[in-house]
């Protein structure tokens, strides 16, 4: 498989409420009230639809998914009762089967059921052997029904009144044509407990014809060399003289594409099967299927002799076994850097971090309230020392929360918030409003209450280090040269020198206005206090709304064009209430109130749309000669002896989409990697994608931009954060 894993694994999302509980306190205070309200409405919207019934159908672009069920007796204790997932794939599509192959995974279902109620295995149907390349898979086409046998037992006690049987499904299957696409679904079904349920019963019939009959005959496996020597006795006299397919339910031990040949010995069929040069299993019983036109026998059978030494434990293709071992030596030595050199990387990066996008405005306005003040030394120190201290608690609390989750088992990176739909709108809304204020829409002053208002004046200090929260917050997206080794590397580490890291990014962030307080001839290169600074100050408003094009923008790739218009109406409703809160005269409340009304209901009206997802954002960063990213498409053109070039990207992160928008779309960087036949993948990590999270890990790297090469046989070259043209036309020229 790719460098994400040999098998594509799924992690549960954890809460976007605990991300907005540790994001509001990293904020001032008085924006709080505005989004309560809207939080309020869009909670309240999306309660309502989460209590519309239940579903047992799931359709994707690739599959429709249905969960079926077969009581011909009723539900009944010891009564027959099977569940099963039907998946109907589109032309040329296809999911796997208990031994996906050379690569897959094969479908997996998670019941929630009643007491009493207990699931068995799944019936697997007889799979199919479907050539990719050099490789081959076994799964299914076209339409396949995996039975599931129930157990009702007599401790199965329905209360009084209930007249139905609840069962609840979590299923994941990997669906595959050229590329690969993990995808799942949840599923709910209410069986009647009166009468039976018998309308799919010819489906779940034809399932159980498909699946392999137990074999009344003898079956040995003796090892010769590098091959399996089979022999079966006891099939189908109707059989005998037919070439049959063959599937071991052990992955891992023969070359599932390699030749083989079989013969008939009277009754007896015979088979030499190659074994896999990196074999990963070594078992005493090998239960094996053997297929005739869709009917199948199954036979376990003992192998005798000595297996021979595996070339590699690796369960893995030949093609990226060479690559993900030089990989593993990669992410050791990175493992190795001294701590002392990661500090150091840590604090250039949290230094150059001051020059992005998303954070520069903010420093700007606490420069020129440094001019404000710049003769009152003593205050500018005091205020150094608390924005100081704002950002390097935020960033430990950033790295505390990170480093829990992901010990907790969740896959996260660094900038995981701005992939929370929920986080990306607060963050628009709060932009909003201290753009309206900078503008000279209106004062704090003038919406809050006269003491909460006061708070600045009598608490600098506390604004100060609110200050710094502020900053991390914006900031927490952007991933800075030398961050990228450190961050990595903080995430392998233990705890307390994980932190050190992240304390080493906040105090790097804070250095220049640090100098600026501390430093006389850094302060003397700061204009002097004037007028300038309220221009200035009204300047500074249009990169605040600049930033909030781009939070819409990167809401977009999430929730779709209705989830960013949605969030623009929000936007307008909330500025069109800080309005009609600085109105006065006697007609004041009617505006304000009717204005916070309307901010009310369009929350609840238009909120869902905010936080629904859509369709893969990779759908989208797909674009001319780029493909999407999945660990199987990289395994396969790795396998083809193709150079594979991987943009790991989000539309949150702005260092990507200036490389995107500069190196990456460089008509000559574009024309040098494809006269190398450089196939070009994009793995977009705007939504939480576990598959991304575990390969960027892999590279030693916990947040994106990440650009890597990957080559047959040769160890990933990692690029530089800040992409140039001529870096990568001379990477391309290397190969």
């Amino acid at each position: 498989m790719g460098p994400a894993g040999t098998k594509c694994k799924r992690a549960c999302s954890h809460s976007d409420m605990t991300r907005l509980f540790s994001l509001s306190r990293s904020l001032p205070r008085f924006w709080l009230a505005p989004l309560l309200v809207l939080l309020v409405g869009i909670g309240g919207s999306v309660g309502v639809r989460a209590a519309i019934g239940d579903k047992n159908v799931v359709v994707t672009e690739q599959v429709r998914a249905e969960l079926k069920v077969h009581a011909p007796q009723g539900i009944l204790p010891g009564a027959p009762l099977w569940l099963g997932l039907q998946l109907i794939h589109k032309p040329e599509w296809h999911t796997y089967w208990k031994n996906s192959g050379d690569s897959g995974l094969p479908t997996q279902l998670e019941w929630r059921l009643p007491a009493g109620v207990s699931a068995g295995e799944i019936v697997w149907p007889v799979p199919k052997k479907i050539p990719i390349g050099n490789l081959a898979n076994y799964g299914y086409e076209n339409t396949v029904l995996l039975p599931v046998p129930m157990t009702i037992s007599s401790e199965f006690r329905p209360a009084a009144l209930q007249d139905s049987l609840e069962v609840r499904l979590k299923a994941s299957w990997l669906v595959c044509r050229k590329e690969c696409i993990p995808e799942d679904g949840e599923f709910t079904l209410r069986i009647p407990l009166k009468g039976t349920t018998a309308i799919d019963g010819a489906a779940f019939e034809a399932a159980l014809a498909a699946a392999p009959q137990a074999l009344d005959g003898a079956a040995r496996i003796a090892i010769a060399g590098d091959k399996l020597q089979v022999s079966v006795n006891g099939l189908p006299a109707l059989w005998q003289g037919r070439q049959l397919a063959f599937f071991p339910e052990t992955a891992e031990v023969i070359e599932t594409a390699g030749a083989w040949t079989q013969a008939w010995q009277g009754p007896t069929w015979t088979a030499q099967i190659p074994l896999s040069r990196q074999r990963s299993q070594s078992p005493a019983v090998m239960p094996v299927v053997l297929a005739l036109e869709g009917k199948g026998f199954r036979a376990e059978a003992p192998v005798s002799g000595q297996w021979p030494q595996a070339q590699t434990a690796a369960s893995v293709s030949p093609a990226l076994d060479a690559a993900l071992r030089a990989n593993s030596v990669t992410a050791q030595g990175a493992v190795s850097m001294s701590l002392v050199a990661a500090l150091i990387g840590a604090l250039i990066g949290g230094l150059i971090l001051n020059l992005m996008p998303c954070v520069f405005p903010v420093l700007a306005i606490k420069f020129a309230g440094f001019a404000r003040h710049a003769q009152d030394r003593h205050t500018l120190r005091i205020g150094a020392l608390a924005y100081t201290a704002g950002v390097v608690a935020s960033f430990l609390l950033l790295g505390v929360l990170m480093l829990a989750l992901r010990a907790a088992g969740e896959q996260l990176g660094w900038g995981f918030q701005l992939q929370s739909p929920l986080v990306v709108s607060l963050l628009a809304l709060l932009f909003t409003l201290i753009g309206l204020n900078l503008a000279g829409m209106f004062e704090f002053g003038q919406v809050l209450p006269s003491g909460l208002a006061s708070l600045q004046a009598r608490h600098p200090v506390a604004d100060a280090a609110l200050s710094g929260v502020l900053a991390v917050a914006v900031a927490s997206p952007c991933t800075a040269p030398f961050m990228g080794a450190s961050l990595g590397l903080a995430i392998a580490l233990p705890a307390w020198e994980a932190l050190l890291i992240f304390a080493a990014l906040g105090v790097g962030m804070a250095t220049p206005y640090l100098a600026a307080s501390f430093v006389p001839a850094v302060a003397r290169l700061l204009p002097q206090p004037g007028a300038w600074m309220q221009t200035l100050r009204h300047w500074l408003a249009f990169p605040m709304f600049a930033t909030v094009v781009w939070l819409v923008w990167v809401l977009g790739q999430q929730s779709g064009i209705d989830g960013a218009g949605a969030l623009l109406a929000l936007l307008v409703a909330a500025s069109m209430a800080i309005w009609a809160l600085t109105r006065t005269g006697r007609s004041w409340w009617i505006g304000a109130t009717l204005s916070l009304a309307l901010l009310v209901g369009l929350g609840f009206a238009l909120g869902p749309s905010i936080v629904r997802a859509t369709g893969s954002p990779s759908d989208t960063q797909a674009q001319g000669p780029w493909q999407v990213w999945s660990p199987a498409r990289v395994e396969q053109l790795l396998s083809a002896g193709q150079p594979v070039f991987v943009d790991f990207t989000a539309a949150w992160c702005v260092t990507c989409q200036y490389n995107k928008k500069t190196t990456l779309s460089n008509r000559g960087v574009l024309a040098d990697l494809a006269s190398k036949n450089v196939a070009l993948l994009r793995a977009d990590w705007t939504r939480r994608d576990p598959q991304i999270t575990a390969a960027l890990a892999q590279l030693g790297r916990s947040g994106v931009p990440v650009y890597v090469m990957y080559r047959r046989a040769a160890p990933p070259v990692v690029l530089s954060e800040i992409l140039s043209a001529s870096e990568l036309r001379t990477l391309a020229a290397s190969l």
